[in-house]
């Protein structure tokens, strides 16, 4: 069952069914938040992940398949959200695309969908996620960017841009919202547990005869200090800090957790 001081809250995390975006659903409702999923993974994955987080907490859940590089969809979303647990509460922006190369080779399509995914898709919700929050004199907001939010990379030229404007936007909307009990803040992770990247170290483990920690340690290499992974758990406790009792002047703020790696 939930700890329960979010109890009866309603949290939004986008991209939510797997890696950090589910790690953040299950915070939320430990914490005692009704929780509405998104994202894109198989109607049984999807119906046996709202199960055991309904079975385990004791919250309501929600699945919406938007596609979030359609303004609509979006909308849609939002107003199920409400239908079903009388507002947004929380919101998190977390989902994300990923293409790589150089920016002369980096095509239109690529560039046209992370802007629409990475950061178009946090300015529609949070305006459609807003009038009910200031009705209510609460809300949270929470925009996963991330350490190329705050430094650059290269080849990385669209998840660079809206990483690093998902901040300002953070910053924009904490100063709008001040006056309602509402607050924006931006997570930065450093290289996170996710599946892409857990695949990744497994090929290097079968290709260079590596345990887990020596191929963690090279793919890590010239990043994180630590040369560990970022726990997806640490990253979704930070989210669910932000929502709680002791936060409330935090705002605006763009929070790195990344092993000392914006710090080197």
């Amino acid at each position: 069952m939930s700890d329960g001081f979010l109890t009866g809250k309603c949290a939004l995390i986008t991209g939510s069914v797997q890696g950090l975006g589910l790690a953040a659903a299950r915070g939320f409702a430990e914490a005692g938040c009704h929780v509405v999923l998104n994202g894109f993974a198989s109607a049984e994955a999807i119906a046996a992940t709202r199960a055991d987080i309904e079975r385990q907490c004791g919250v309501g859940t929600l699945y919406c398949g938007a596609d979030l590089r359609v303004p609509g969809e979006i909308e849609d979303m939002v107003s199920a959200s409400v239908d079903a647990f009388g507002a947004v509460d929380i919101l998190v922006n977390n989902a994300v695309v990923r293409h790589a190369a150089p920016i002369e080779a980096f095509t239109v399509e690529h560039w046209d969908e992370g802007i629409s995914v990475n950061l178009s898709a946090a300015f529609h919700t949070i305006r459609l996620a807003l009038p009910a929050m200031k009705a209510r004199n609460w809300g949270r907001i929470i925009n996963v960017s991330s350490i190329y939010g705050l430094r650059a990379a290269p080849n990385r030229v669209a998840y660079v841009a809206t990483k690093t404007a998902l901040v300002g936007l953070t910053r924009a909307v904490a100063l709008e919202t001040h006056g309602h009990d509402i607050t924006c803040n931006a997570v930065c992770p450093g290289t996170a547990e996710t599946p892409v990247h857990e695949a990744t170290v497994r090929e290097m483990m079968a290709a260079g005869g590596l345990t887990h920690e020596e191929a963690e340690r090279r793919f890590l290499a010239g990043k994180q200090p630590t040369g560990r992974f970022i726990a997806a758990n640490s990253v979704a406790a930070l989210m669910v800090f932000l929502c709680g009792p002791s936060s409330g002047d935090i705002t605006g703020a763009a929070l790195p957790i990344d092993g000392g790696w914006s710090g080197g």
